[in-house]
């Protein structure tokens, strides 16, 4: 329950209401407004603090989940924290398979909040007894009592944010939305409020961002699930080696491919023009914005919302470490300067 005078119950009732703020510099040379919805504004520091509340309370509804239940899930990161957070105040155990592609940053997190964690491997396929998927339903059948949340083809992911993203940005942008621009990963972010935006202006175009090595694009081009698109990439919570149930393609009207490298690189940017200290998706959603804008996709008066989900202290080992983006050979003559910010003075 909210109060006038801002005492919180409990941090749940932080979720949601999430601020649109206008990106001033990094999209200045494109057409058109920018707005980025800042999700995270929410206590977990992702969009994922949404549908993990709101799949929660659900099953609650339902009398599925009882008190002293386990609760197990699949997760690169943000969902585990989100659930775990959520698992605290509402008195459950929590259960994780996150994949290796984590952060060290993000597994530390889960492990702080409570969680019992299992890393599994990330390039093995979907169907592999050691993917993360597998992993989760084994433990849900050995373990009395648990609840597999299963956010990848939960229709409830999709509701959640057709109940409370959609609306936010309809009324942010007191309607006058032309485009909005996601990444696609479970596709429940995406499908949910493209959704409900479709359903007050079907008119609003709906672009997804997809990782290259990822299967989703080409799927929602073709209807068919081409293995020789998947390779390893190093993005995470964007694309996916499978067709997660949870997304709905109808809703979205194309999608844009996006590169590990560059969408590090403008994450980082993101932090350095407009002060926002925001996840390597959020650098991938931004990535795909400036590939729309180099190709004149925007006019004057558009108004384009982008999703930022997540937060960069989650990438701390990652995109803001110059040690791990040397390491992947992210630093080249155009991008060197960024490792020379720091003087030690002896």
């Amino acid at each position: 329950m909210k109060h006038k005078n801002q005492v919180f119950d409990n941090v749940l009732d932080l979720v949601g209401n999430t601020p649109l703020i206008k990106l001033n510099k990094i999209a200045s040379e494109f057409k058109g407004n920018f707005y980025a919805k800042v999700e995270s504004f929410n206590p977990g520091q992702s969009s994922k603090d949404r549908i993990a509340l709101y799949i929660i309370e659900q099953a609650e509804k339902k009398g599925i989940l009882s008190p002293g239940d386990t609760i197990i899930e699949t997760t690169s990161g943000n969902t585990g924290f989100s659930i775990a957070m959520v698992s605290i105040i509402k008195g459950y155990d929590c259960v994780l398979a996150v994949s290796s592609k984590s952060s060290a940053d993000k597994i530390d997190m889960l492990k702080t909040m409570g969680a019992k964690v299992y890393v599994c491997p990330a390039h093995v396929s979907a169907d592999d007894p050691r993917s993360y998927y597998q992993v989760a339903k084994r433990l849900h059948e050995e373990m009395k009592g648990s609840v597999y949340i299963n956010q990848y083809f939960n229709e409830l992911n999709i509701d959640a944010h057709y109940k409370s993203t959609g609306p936010e940005i309809w009324e942010q942008t007191e309607g006058k939305i032309t485009h909005l621009v996601a990444c696609s990963g479970t596709g429940g972010t995406i499908s949910g409020t493209a959704k409900y935006l479709k359903e007050q202006n079907p008119n609003i175009k709906v672009i997804g961002v997809d990782a290259f090595g990822s299967v989703i694009k080409k799927y929602h081009e073709t209807r068919e699930f081409d293995k020789k698109e998947i390779y390893p990439y190093r993005i995470e919570g964007l694309g996916k080696n499978l067709i997660p149930g949870a997304t709905n393609f109808d809703v979205i009207d194309e999608f844009v491919k996006v590169t590990d490298e560059e969408s590090a690189h403008t994450a980082r940017l993101i932090a350095k023009t407009e002060g926002m200290f925001v996840g390597y998706t959020s650098g991938a959603v931004m990535q795909g914005i400036k590939q729309l804008g180099d190709e004149g996709r925007f006019k004057e008066g558009d108004n384009v919302v982008v999703i930022f989900p997540d937060h960069g202290s989650r990438y701390m080992s990652k995109v803001y470490s110059d040690k791990w983006m040397n390491e992947q050979g992210f630093f080249d003559s155009i991008n060197e300067a960024a490792i020379q910010n720091i003087e030690y003075i002896k």
